[in-house]
This record gives C-alpha cells, sequence and structure tokens, in this order.
C-alpha cells in the first residue's frame, strides 16, 4: 500500500510543480539546446584531446599545452549563462551562477593564462579535469532536461559525480594559485603602485591570498548546499526502490 502512495503523491507534486514554474519560450528553448549541445561538444573536445595527449607522450604532465586554446574558448563562453540568468531564460540566481563562473574564467585567464610558470603544473591538470567532466555531465543534463527525455543516469551523475569532483577541482585551483604567488610577487603582475595620478594602489599578490582565503567560507556553503540538492532530488528515488 505504501508504495503506491509514495507514487501517488510525487506524481501529484510533480503536477503542482510543472504548473508553477512556467518554462522558456520555444524560441528560447531552442537557443539553450543548441548551446548547451555546443558547450558538451567542447567539453568532449578538451577529454579527448587530454586523452590522445596523454596516450602520446605517456605522461600526465604538461597536458595543459595540448587543450589550452580550447579550454580558453568553452570556459570563456560560459560567461553567457550569467546573461541567461539576467534575462529570465534559465531560472538561476544570476549571483552564484556569476561568482561559479567568473572564478573559473579568471582562474583560467588571470592566473593560468597569465602566468606561464604554472602551466606545468600538475595541480593545473587536476582542475583541469575536474571541470572536463564536470561540464560533460552539466550541459549533458541541462541537454536533456530541456528536451524533456533525461536519462537516470545522467541526472544521478549530476548529482553524485561533485562528491569527489568539486574537492578535486578546488584543489588543483588552490594550488595552481598558491603556485602563482611567488612569481606574481616577483613580478609585480597586475599589481599598481603609489604614486601614480588617480593615486589608486593595487596589489595583486595579496589578492590571490584574499581570493585563496575566500575559498574557507565559500567551498562548505556551496558543496553542503549541492548535497541538499541531491538528497532532494535522488533521495525520494532511493527510497522509493528501498520500498519497492
Amino acid at each position: 500500500m505504501s508504495a503506491p502512495a509514495m507514487g501517488t503523491t510525487r506524481t501529484a507534486h510533480s503536477d503542482a510543480s510543472h504548473k508553477k514554474k512556467k518554462g522558456p519560450g520555444a524560441l528560447a528553448t531552442a537557443y539553450l539546446v543548441i548551446y548547451n549541445v555546443v558547450m558538451t561538444a567542447g567539453w568532449l573536445v578538451i577529454a579527448v584531446g587530454l586523452v590522445r595527449a596523454y596516450l602520446a607522450r605517456g605522461s600526465y604532465h604538461g597536458l595543459y599545452y595540448s587543450i589550452e586554446k580550447p579550454l580558453k574558448f568553452f570556459q570563456t563562453g560560459a560567461l553567457l549563462e550569467i546573461l541567461h540568468c539576467a534575462a529570465g531564460i534559465v531560472p538561476s540566481s544570476v549571483v552564484l551562477t556569476g561568482f561559479q563562473v567568473l572564478s573559473r574564467v579568471f582562474l583560467t585567464w588571470a592566473v593560468t593564462h597569465s602566468v606561464q610558470e604554472v602551466q606545468s603544473e600538475d595541480s593545473v591538470l587536476l582542475f583541469v579535469a575536474a571541470w572536463t567532466i564536470t561540464e560533460i555531465i552539466r550541459y549533458s543534463f541541462y541537454t536533456f532536461s530541456l528536451l524533456n527525455h533525461l536519462p537516470y543516469l545522467i541526472k544521478w551523475a549530476r548529482y553524485t559525480f561533485f562528491i569527489v569532483l568539486y574537492p578535486m577541482g578546488v584543489t588543483g585551483e588552490l594550488l595552481t594559485i598558491y603556485a602563482a604567488l611567488p612569481v606574481v610577487q616577483k613580478t609585480g603582475l597586475y599589481s599598481i603602485t603609489l604614486p601614480n595620478k588617480y593615486n589608486f594602489s593595487f596589489d595583486y599578490h595579496t589578492f590571490l591570498i584574499l581570493t585563496m582565503i575566500s575559498y574557507i567560507p565559500l567551498f562548505p556553503q556551496l558543496y553542503f548546499h549541492m548535497l541538499r540538492q541531491r538528497k532532494k532530488v535522488l533521495g525520494h528515488v532511493e527510497e522509493y526502490s528501498k520500498v519497492e
């Protein structure tokens, strides 16, 4: 008796949710499908590039150079997601999306691209690998969701792989920023010293240190938010399976 009741409740809840949520129009949906398909393909290109370079070299050292251009292109392309939120065609927070996207774009251009000495660091491969797997799953999830044909495997992967990939990516990001610190301090990269006509100073070295410190309060919040989302999205399915 309990299983049918749960199914009925879930169906009613789903119907209510569809009534409350209004999706994007046909034109916006078509655009989003194309965007997500292109982004999925782009990150697949990066994944294939990494594998091919590894097989050719027989080593994971310096693999960044084999995927540098597509990584910059497709990670920068994620900036459009902020516009999607601002335009209202995607029901996500502009602030949260902006923070996540800009932090990656910052690491791609203002750290890894600007400080060439870190490009051969293993930490770069660590976050690139985490990003690549995450984005292939994420954009696939969005694509199939927009087409109303979401395979459970992709849904499960979306709310499960982050458990390992998120800490892996954050570790790579922090180690890369840390590796860049001596170079930035020595060269004065992006720093502005006094005196100058604007009477303004900026120390990029200190800024990077503060960026690293900001991970301390932000990472746990985002991580546990995803864990709650996982329980919300997959929890009832797992409970239902146990009942069956």
